[in-house]
């Protein structure tokens, strides 16, 4: 019973989202797919979004970052 539930733990893990080797933010898993919360300024346009996998949440915070950088 008690592999069960780590199992179910690990299921839920947070995965870190990197631009340029920074972490910006994880996404966690639920039962609509992945919700972003950020961690560091130029990420949190994307934060609290929903996102169908991981890669298109990591697409979004790389767009974020990258026009934060164009408007400095």
């Amino acid at each position: 019973m008690q592999e069960r539930s780590l199992d179910r733990a690990q299921a839920h893990k947070p995965i870190v989202i990197e631009v340029g080797g920074e972490p910006l933010g994880v996404v966690v898993p639920n039962a609509e797919g992945f919700r972003f919360l950020a961690v560091k300024l130029p990420a949190f346009v994307v934060d609290g979004q929903q996102f169908e996998t991981v890669e298109k949440a990591h697409f979004a915070v790389s767009q974020a970052v990258r026009g934060a950088v164009e408007l400095d």
